[in-house]
């Protein structure tokens, strides 16, 4: 049988089945507005943010929750769990809870809520868009900051006014497309070192996301426009491992210090406790939070951020399209649970009070010698 396909005249669009017109950003917003309230949250974790990395406020951020949302009601339970523990701890750690919606695949799989909202192989995308937006809503109204990884160039004209801190991720710091879109973020951005471990691509990143760019982006009346951006200050890196092992231990961070200077970069880490870091076994994430307290504790003046995979169940499970999956359990990378999460936060804010505040002054120095 021939494969051919059907002779034409067309040169353009020939793989394309179908294109459905989105509403735009203004339109989802004036649909799902934020509030006053909202709009201070965000902006009081933003600033809470920025002042850690400036060297201005002794705490520590943790970034923490669910390695991606797939369903609204169970993060509700979570962040309201999660918003008592960020005010126990609230001394010495700046909780912002983990808003994933996109998942980069290496081949196929679910890409996220905002791709496939109802689980089912519909992908929905309005709908998920939709949820995604009310759901920073109703976590914002809590007074949590949120967390998200820009991955989709669009997605942040609809959703990224609700957010505090941004991460690109290892598959995409390398991009050209991500940087210049960091670039224009209003929030701080956390570049994760490459996906083979090496610390090139993400200091790349940090100098090129500094900078203004123009290209073409999405306003907010959903046109294609020319975007000129102002640079993004906020922009510091994120260890998460790689192919060729761990790099939370104190050589690896005593490396990438010495990149961060030669670079004429801020001394600002944040260590991803999972990924190849806990060597994909989401219960040794514990170790290696305990490991960057004791650097702390040992006088470390860098680390300021920590991020965890955590959700209400500890592991995770096998999706299947239309099958409803086990509450409170992840269907992508494995969490710890609730209970080991107020655990292991709970600690860091009793061990680190001390340590955390005797070296704001060196900190803030240094940022002001970069300067």
């Amino acid at each position: 049988m021939s494969t051919e396909q059907p002779q034409t005249n067309s040169t353009e669009n020939l793989n394309i089945e179908a294109q459905r017109v989105l509403a735009s950003p203004a339109t989802l917003k004036e649909m799902l507005p934020a509030t006053d309230a909202v709009k201070r949250t965000v902006h009081e974790h933003r600033k809470a943010v920025r002042d850690i990395l400036e060297g201005r406020d002794h705490r520590l951020l943790v970034v923490v929750g669910p390695c991606s949302i797939h369903n609204v009601d169970e993060a509700m339970e979570y962040a309201a769990k999660l918003r008592v523990l960020a005010d126990e701890v609230n001394d010495n750690l700046l909780v912002v809870m983990r808003a994933y919606f996109e998942k980069p695949r290496t081949t196929v799989g679910w890409k996220g809520l905002i791709n496939d909202p109802f689980l089912d192989d519909s992908f929905r995308i309005e709908a998920g868009l939709q949820m995604a937006r009310k759901l920073l809503l109703d976590i914002s109204s809590l007074g949590l900051g949120l967390a998200t990884e820009a991955l989709d160039p669009i997605t942040p004209q609809y959703l990224h006014d609700l957010i505090s801190w941004t991460a690109i991720g290892a598959r995409t710091t390398e991009s050209q497309t991500h940087r210049e879109l960091a670039s224009g973020l209003s929030a701080p951005v956390g570049f994760k070192n490459g996906t083979d471990g090496g610390l090139e691509v993400a200091l790349n990143a940090l100098q090129s996301v500094a900078h203004p760019h123009r290209f073409l982006g999405l306003n907010e009346a959903g046109q294609v426009a020319i975007t000129t951006t102002r640079g993004n200050s906020g922009a510091h890196i994120v260890l998460r491992g790689g192919s060729k092992g761990s790099n939370y231990h104190a050589e690896a961070i005593a490396d990438c210090e010495t990149a961060l200077a030669s670079n004429n970069l801020p001394n600002n880490i944040m260590v991803d406790c999972s990924h190849a870091n806990s060597n994909k076994d989401h219960r040794l994430q514990l170790n290696v939070g305990e490991s960057v307290s004791e650097q702390i504790l040992a006088g470390n003046q860098s680390i300021t951020g920590l991020m965890y995979e955590s959700n209400m169940v500890e592991g995770r499970q096998n999706h299947t399209a239309g099958v409803p999956p086990t509450a409170g359990l992840s269907i992508t990378d494995a969490c710890i649970s609730f209970a080991d999460t107020q655990i292991a936060l709970r600690k860091l804010n009793n061990e680190l009070g001390d340590a955390l505040q005797a070296r704001k002054p060196a900190r803030a120095n240094a940022v002001t010698r970069a300067a």
